[in-house]
Formats: C-alpha cells, structure tokens, sequence
C-alpha cells in the first residue's frame, strides 16, 4: 500500500488507533505499552508523544526518551525520519523490531550524524510456558531501605552493558530517581550475599499483557557459577503470577545470555535492534 503524507502528532481522538496497534504485538510493544496504559495520549504524563501517518492506521512511532517505531511501510518510515530530524535528536536511543528501527536508521544517519553504537540484531525473547529451569530462593525484591547497597551494582550493570556511565551528566540524579522508582514498584531484584547484591534483575516495563526484564547482572567474581539462570527464571515466574508473559532481548553475540535463556523456557519470538547514542 503506498502510503501519503506526513507524520504528525497524534491525539486523544487517535487513542483507539494507537491502542490497537500496541495489542497487536504486545510482547514487542511492551515498553510503550506499560506507558500508554498508565497516561493514554497525555504527552507530559507520557513523557513524550505518539506520531502517526493517516492518522496511525498507515504507521505510529513513539517519540519519548527512546524513539520506537510501532508500525508502518517504508513511507512511512521516511515521514518519522523527517519528523524526527525537523528538531534534531532528543532521544537516547531507537529501539524496536528492527525491521523497523534500521531501515529508519538509514534515513536518519546522514542527518544526525553517526550513532555510538548499532545493535543490529538482538534476539526478543518470551518465556510462554511454565518456567522449564530451578529458581533461585535467594533471588528476592530489593527493600528500599537497601538503595545503597543495590545501586552501585545498577551502576556497574548499566555502564558494562550500555557503554556509558548513567551518572553522567547530572550526577545520577536522574539514574539514582529510577533506580528506586524500581525498587519502590517491586520491579528490582536481587541475590544478596554478606550485604553485596552478587546478581540483580529488573522489571523495566509492566504492560497489562507482558513484563520486559532489563539489567541483568551477575557481579565479575560470581560469573560462571550458573547463577543468571535461576536469577532471571525467578522474576519469570513472578511475571507469571501476574498473568503477564516474560520477555526480554538479547545481544546475538551473548550465546552464554542466550542459552541460559532457553534453560528457563524463553525462546525467540522476533528481532529487535538498538541504536545508541
């Protein structure tokens, strides 16, 4: 279908048109979707907007702190592309199904200069089933009187995995704020040993159909102990107790991430990409 017009910002009157296209694919469209639930289309509450190409029936792209292209053709890909480098990058990275994100990529390349790091491919993983391997009792929701203790291992997590340090520039202020806005939610979770988190997940986005697992970390002199696993099918099954499917993704070159995952039941259910900035 070839696809006319440009990407303009979508409103309350679209809200249907944007909800359809997030149930569409709730798995990959869940870290919008646990946004769009709680604020609808009021952007301040949304912490940015929804564009849309005929009215979000022909594409709908999220811009917020991440740029997530939902759905569209190629036009429509180049109309976000232009809506997007009307106002320069504001975003910290694009992240979505990358049929979408790199083809978007390649049109926004030349306008924003180059990225500082590109996932092509980044398995998205769901766990459907039953969790297959052993949880970890000791694996548990961090207090929030534990903040101390939790946050230089999110610290470490983020910089090893995202390549930049989450303090900067403010200090980690900001970082420091989201850090226990998980652990406020029930959404951090950690193994503790002698008062040292030794492995920690988190919920990072809770929709009405799907929970999307971010920060996996083991501390450097825990690692090869096989205590990811249990880790991360602990928090798995919370999520199913929550009748929510358990998602996550992966980088394709983390085989050891990827097969510690299959053990607990996920398997591949689409591709994602991530462009950094």
């Amino acid at each position: 279908m070839l696809t006319a017009g440009f990407a303009r910002v979508l409103g309350p009157a679209q809200g249907a048109e944007v909800a359809r296209v997030l149930a569409s694919d709730p798995i990959a469209a869940c870290l919008v979707a646990a946004r769009f639930e709680q604020a609808g289309m009021d952007s301040r509450a949304l912490g940015g907007q929804f564009w849309g190409v005929g009215g979000g029936r022909d594409g709908v792209c999220f811009d917020g702190p991440n740029l997530v292209p939902l759905s569209g053709d190629k036009h429509s890909l180049k109309a976000f592309a232009q809506a997007a480098s009307r106002g320069g990058r504001r975003c910290a990275s694009i992240l979505g199904p990358a049929e979408l994100v790199l083809p978007l990529w390649d049109r926004l390349s030349g306008r924003w200069g180059p990225a500082r790091e590109v996932r092509a491919d980044q398995p998205l993983m769901a766990c459907t089933e039953r969790v297959q391997c052993e949880i970890d009792p000791m694996m548990r929701p961090v207090q929030i009187s534990e903040i101390d203790a939790y946050y230089p291992a999110a610290v470490a997590m983020f910089t090893e995995e995202v390549g930049v340090d989450p303090r900067w520039p403010d200090g980690g202020v900001g970082y420091h704020a989201r850090v226990e806005e998980l652990i406020r939610a029930g959404r951090s979770f950690a193994r503790f040993e002698d008062g040292r988190v030794v492995v920690k997940a988190e919920i990072g986005a809770l929709s009405s159909r799907a929970g999307l697992i971010q920060g996996v970390w083991v501390a450097p002199d825990h690692r090869g102990r096989g205590l990811a696993a249990p880790a991360v099918a602990t928090v798995a099954q919370y999520l199913q107790t929550l009748r929510r499917i358990p998602s996550l993704y992966v980088n394709h070159h983390n085989l050891a991430a990827r097969a510690a995952y299959r053990r607990i039941g996920f398997r591949q259910v689409g591709t994602f990409a991530s462009v950094l900035f």
